[in-house]
Order: structure tokens, then C-alpha cells, then sequence
């Protein structure tokens, strides 16, 4: 049997193989095409059980399916997946820009809204209405018939520019790499960065009689390399080449400039077509933000009270360049050494010194110990085919032993998956004749491996990373709805779906938490609380230019989307957006633009302000926990909080607007004064 087309357990990763692709879509597609045509025959009910609930069934299995592929594709590609990937997106993408402007069912789901029985419907039930009723708009279904034919073609090309993005900034990425005979050029860095660099050089055939140290772009290589290496030219080298990924500097064929281009002319077209006067509106009509115009005055705000903070930030740092190392006018490539060595001055200790404590297993524990003790649930290991050997699985009980979630733990880098980190649905909770269905999740990263046969070491950062995808992971494997379409995280707003994910990462800054995921890697000494409060002296430390990068690119992101002039490119208008806000202008032959995957190719178009949108919210839900913290009676890891946060959170999933959940929880409206106090900025 064809792996794909199996749906009694988990994903058969182990037999999946690129030429099961086709005939299972294609089968998947014929059974989801005759569904919708049952859905909408002048027989069939306009009722939830006569053609939601098999529309339902037979999307769902589309879905799982093209699921495992998509993620195969961003963890495992090859060029015979990625030929079968590519092959089946356009289908993928026709039937469901089919399905978004088929008139009868739009006609189908008014009506049900319109019958008796919408009022005896759960509130779950009704959001999935309203929200297909709107979805349905937004997809083309009101338009005239002579239109939809190009409205279709305009998703079409949007799916495959997508997807190219990110596959010409994988291959950028992996295109680039350089081998090192000289340790000297090296100094600077740990060892553990150099003992990774050996690894990698013996483990390329090509190298492998030749020793020496091999660098790549991946994230676990250039980021030792900003941070430490003392070698300026290798810096500035490295740095050239990672900011002009899948740009005019490299390769043609992977030159993501044109496709920006193409993909912001037909997302305008699609917008147009709507009724709407950009994409940016388009983008809105699905999240808590109301306009443009109110998002915009959101991050100005927040830009007004950050500046003259990374204003300082900016001078200190210069100041401390030139004094200290020579560098009377630091470059790009400078700033991140030049900000480790100021904070190793400042505060006596680096965060080479506290990777040292963060062994992998033991950082994993504390997590798990967080989750058991907040939700009262328990976390083991499990047994599950993967994709790779690297890949962990575990399961997630309540306290009576009852099965509530399991999911995947996909932690290192390599050349076959794509950069960052992202956290994504295998499975969504749901009622079915036979039972709960019980959700699966997927948490990616890209942390260093483990070299010289210890465990892998992670970064604080590192460590704040994994806490967020798992907030991610929260928000789907707990969630209490039992209807797919508002299930987890399904049908949250975009603004609101990284509340639970910034949530979690405050609790990386808690000693009762840390404390308890720390071993030094030789001695087994537990993080000193010395260091510990070196690190919170310094957890503010460049909060100022950290919070401006982020508005900078959320400007950016909502201006190209919203009024861009005709004519004008998108570097053009970062840099102009750049001119206003930042404290540090890169050297002109940036192109950050070609590889911003989030914006081009992973569903925050008009939407990256969500970040500081959203942290607003969780720093506000987590200001709770201090609160109840201050009166004595538990720390910040209050189980009855807790449990309030996981009933009005992360239970509801998208059942009910996300302002709703929160005012359940917090009991008032949402304040910036939690995210300022945070951050240094009150």
C-alpha cells in the first residue's frame, strides 16, 4: 500500500519515497473533488453533518498527505522530492483555489448559517461558518466567473514562486562553503566551533585526506564565526556571502530578485480583483489588526520608544570598538564580536562560558519539567518511523495516563533542510466516531550537532529558541476543540498565534527553570547562580537594537504590502525605511530582501509585525504568572495559573477570537506597559 494513503496511525516516514507522491495526491484529489460534488448537490442538506463533516474527512486526508510531502521537502529534500514536490504543488494549489471560489458551496455554507440549525451549533462550529463565509470572499467565490480563471492563476504562480524562493535560497546556501588549512585564521573561536569546522571537513570525501577546517552559510557555522573569529577579512567574507544569498551576486538561475518582483505584482493583482486597494488589506481581514494604518501606528510607537534606547546601545558600542579593539568605525561584520566582547567586559562572562552548562538532554529536561509541572503532564520518549536518525519522538499523558499528544523533535542542522527554526502540524485533534483523534506536532531547528562525542552543547539563545517552537507545539497538542477547522492552532489569528510560543521563552530567564536544565559538560557542575545573574544583568543588553531590527523589518514588510510606489523596488524601499529607524545602515550590497523566506515564501506577508504584535500579549499573560509569583506562595511556575492559561489559551485554539481568549485569561484589555518592563524600556 502506498504510505501516503494510510491514516490508521502515524506518518510511515521510513517508506515514503518521492515516487509514492503522485498517485497518492492524485487518488486524494479525485476522492476530495467527488466530496465537494456530493457537498454541493441540490440533494445534499445545507447541514453540518450532510456536508461539512465529509467535506471534512476527505479534505483532512489531502492534507495530512501533502503535509508529510511539504515536510519531507523542508527536512529531507533531495532533487527526486523535490521534482515531486514541485510536480503536485500546482494541483495542490488549483484545488484549493478551486474550492475557495466554488460558488455552490459558498451558496451551501450561507445557507447553513442562515438555517435553524446554526443556532444549536457549538461556538467552535459557528467560528468555522463565519470563517469559510470570509475565507470564501477572500478566495475569489463573489467574483464574476469570467475572473476566476486568472484569479486561480494568480495562486497558482504564487504557490510555485513560493516555493522556488526558498529552494534558490536553500541552494544559495548550500553553493557556498570554504575550507581552512590555517588554524590562525581561526582564532577566536571555541573549540567546540572549531572541533564542528574539522567534522565537516572529514566528513567531505573531497577533503577528507587534507586536514583543515570546512565553513558553510548554515546557521551553526556563521554565527560562531560572527561572534568570535578575530580574523576580520574571513568575517567580512562570510558576511558578503550570507547577505547576498539568491541575489545578482550569485548564481542566475538562483537570483530571488525577479521573483520578488513577480510575487508582489500578482499578490497586488489578487488584491485588486477583491476589491481591495493593496495586499496588505487582504492579509488583514483574517487577523486581530484592523488596517494597515493601525499597525503602522503600532510600530511606530514602539519604534518612538526603542530608538533612543538602541541610540545608546549604538554609541556604547562604538565607543567601546574604538577604545578597546581598534575599530574607530565598525562595519556590519564587526557588530556582532564587537557586542560579544563588550558584554564579556561588561558583565565578565560570554555565552561560549554558558553553552558550556546547556547540554542537550539535560535542557530538555528542564523543559519537560516546566510542562509537567505547569499542565500537570508527563513527557517520555516514544517509538515512531522518522526521516532521519537524528529525529526524536515523544509522547505527552495527562495525569490518569491518558494519551493527549505526541510529536517530533528534529534538532540539528544539515544541508538537506532548511534554515531556522518552525513548528508544524502531522496531526489535528478532532472528534471521530471511534474517539479523539489525538494531535501531532512537528518542532524543527537548526542547533549544532553533537561533536567529539559529547552531547550537543546549545547557546542560551539556543535554548530560548526550543522553548518557543515548543509554545508552538503547546498551542496545537493541547488544544480541547474537537472540529478541525478551529482545532490548535487552525484558524487563530496570524497576530495572535506566537502568544503561547513568546510566552514560553520567558521562562529561560527564570532561575527556578534554568536551574534545574544545567551540567556543565566536563565537571557535571550545575549552572552557578553567580553566572545566572550575570546573564539577567545582561538579559537587556542591546534590547534597544535587537526591538529597531525587528520594527525595521515589520515596516518594511507592511509597506511593501500597503503603498509602494510604482516603480519602486524593494531594496529601495528598505533602505529608505532604513534611513528612518535603524542606528546601523549594512553596506549597500546587502540584498536582505532575497532571502526574507518569511515574507515570500512562509505566510507572513503583510504580517511580520506579528512578532511584536503578539509579544505584546504574552508578555502581558506571563506578567500574571509574576504577579501571583510576588505574593509567595509559588514561583512563576504556578500550576493553577497554569492551568487558567492552558483553559482559556491554549484550549481554544481558534474557536474564539483571540482577544476574547486573552481578556479571558488576563481579565482586561492587553497594555505595552509588560513588554517595555521587559525589555529595559519602562
Amino acid at each position: 500500500m502506498n504510505p501516503l494513503l494510510d491514516f490508521t496511525g502515524l506518518p510511515r516516514y521510513s517508506e515514503i519515497r518521492p515516487e509514492h507522491v503522485t498517485p497518492a495526491i492524485d487518488e486524494l484529489l479525485a476522492q476530495s473533488r467527488a466530496a465537494t460534488a456530493r457537498a454541493v448537490d441540490a440533494a445534499t442538506p445545507a447541514s453540518w453533518a450532510a456536508f461539512v463533516e465529509p467535506m471534512d474527512d476527505a479534505n483532512e486526508r489531502l492534507s495530512r498527505a501533502w503535509g508529510q510531502v511539504s515536510h519531507l521537502h523542508s527536512v529531507l529534500d533531495s532533487p527526486e522530492l523535490r521534482a515531486a514536490y514541485n510536480e503536485n504543488l500546482p494541483k495542490i494549489t488549483q484545488f484549493y483555489a478551486e474550492l475557495g471560489q466554488n460558488l455552490a458551496l459558498f451558496h451551501q455554507y450561507k445557507a447553513l448559517a442562515a438555517a435553524p440549525e446554526f443556532a444549536t451549533l457549538s461556538p467552535a462550529r459557528k467560528k468555522i461558518i463565519e470563517n469559510e463565509l470570509r475565507d470564501f470572499k477572500l478566495g475569489g467565490a463573489d467574483l464574476p466567473e469570467n475572473q476566476k480563471p486568472r484569479f486561480m492563476a494568480i495562486q497558482e504562480e504564487l504557490s510555485r514562486l513560493s516555493a522556488k524562493f526558498e529552494e534558490n535560497l536553500l541552494d544559495a546556501t548550500n553553493a557556498w562553503s570554504k575550507f581552512i588549512d590555517d588554524e590562525n585564521d581561526l582564532r577566536g573561536l571555541p573549540d567546540d566551533a572549531k572541533a564542528m569546522f574539522k567534522e565537516m571537513a572529514e566528513a567531505d570525501p573531497a577533503l577528507a585526506d587534507t586536514p583543515g577546517w570546512k565553513l558553510n552559510l548554515q546557521a551553526p557555522s556563521f554565527m560562531p564565526i560572527m561572534q568570535y573569529c578575530e580574523n576580520r577579512a574571513l568575517r567580512e567574507e562570510m558576511y558578503r556571502a550570507y547577505t547576498t544569498r539568491a541575489s545578482e551576486f550569485g548564481a542566475t538561475e538562483l537570483d530571488n530578485t525577479p521573483l520578488i518582483a513577480s510575487i508582489l505584482a500578482l499578490r497586488e493583482e489578487a488584491a485588486q480583483m477583491l476589491g481591495f486597494d493593496a495586499y496588505a488589506h487582504v492579509s488583514l481581514a483574517a487577523k486581530m489588526a484592523d488596517s494597515p494604518a493601525e499597525v503602522l501606528d503600532f510600530l511606530h510607537e514602539l519604534a518612538n520608544r526603542a530608538k533612543p534606547y538602541a541610540e545608546q546601545d549604538m554609541a556604547e558600542l562604538r565607543d567601546f570598538a574604538a577604545r578597546e579593539l581598534a575599530l574607530p568605525d565598525p562595519q556590519a561584520w564587526d557588530i556582532a564580536l564587537v557586542s560579544e566582547k563588550l558584554r564579556e567586559a561588561r558583565y565578565a562572562y560570554s555565552d561560549q562560558e554558558v553553552k558550556q552548562y546547556l547540554q542537550e538532554p539535560q535542557v530538555l529536561a528542564g523543559l519537560f519539567r516546566v510542562i509537567s509541572t505547569l499542565y500537570g503532564l508527563d513527557i517520555r520518549a516514544d517509538s515512531a518511523p522518522v526521516w532521519h536518525e537524528d529525529v526524536k519522538f515523544f509522547s505527552l499523558r495527562d495525569a490518569a495516563g491518558e494519551l493527549v499528544g505526541q510529536f517530533y523533535l528534529d534538532l540539528y542542522a544539515r544541508d538537506t533542510k532548511r534554515g531556522g527554526a518552525w513548528m508544524d502540524d502531522a496531526i489535528t485533534r478532532r472528534r471521530l466516531a471511534s474517539g479523539i483523534q489525538t494531535p501531532v506536532a512537528y518542532l524543527n531547528c537548526n542547533f549544532t550537532r553533537p561533536v567529539g562525542g559529547k552531547p550537543a552543547l546549545l547557546t542560551h539563545d539556543d535554548v530560548i529558541t526550543l522553548f518557543h517552537e515548543f509554545g508552538h507545539g503547546l498551542h496545537h497538542l493541547l488544544t480541547k476543540v474537537e472540529d478541525l477547522g478551529v482545532s490548535g492552532i487552525s484558524g487563530v489569528e496570524w497576530d495572535a498565534v506566537e502568544l503561547p510560543s513568546q510566552f514560553m521563552e520567558n521562562f529561560c530567564w527564570e532561575w527556578e527553570v534554568l536551574k534545574h536544565m544545567t551540567s556543565h559538560v566536563d565537571s557535571g557542575a550545575p549552572l552557578p547562580r553567580a553566572l545566572f545573574d550575570k546573564m539577567l544583568a545582561a538579559k537587556n543588553f542591546q534590547a534597544g537594537m535587537q526591538t529597531l531590527r525587528q520594527i525595521e523589518f515589520s515596516l518594511f514588510d507592511m509597506h511593501l504590502h500597503f503603498d509602494l510606489r510604482p516603480g519602486q523596488t524593494a531594496l529601495e524601499l528598505l533602505r529608505e525605511i532604513r534611513k528612518r529607524v535603524a542606528v546601523l545602515i549594512p553596506p549597500d550590497y546587502n540584498r536582505f530582501p532575497n532571502n526574507f523566506s518569511h515574507i515570500f515564501a512562509g505566510g507572513y506577508a503583510a504580517g511580520y509585525y506579528s512578532y511584536k504584535w503578539a509579544e505584546v500579549l504574552s508578555a502581558d499573560a506571563y506578567s500574571l504568572f509574576e504577579d501571583e509569583a510576588a505574593k509567595g506562595t509559588w514561583g512563576v511556575l504556578n500550576p493553577e495559573v497554569g492551568h487558567r492559561f492552558w483553559s482559556e489559551i491554549l484550549a481554544q485554539g481558534g474557536a474564539r477570537p483571540a482577544i476574547e481568549s486573552f481578556k479571558a485569561f488576563r481579565g482586561r484589555e492587553p497594555t505595552i506597559d509588560a513588554l517595555l518592563r521587559h525589555n529595559g524600556m519602562a
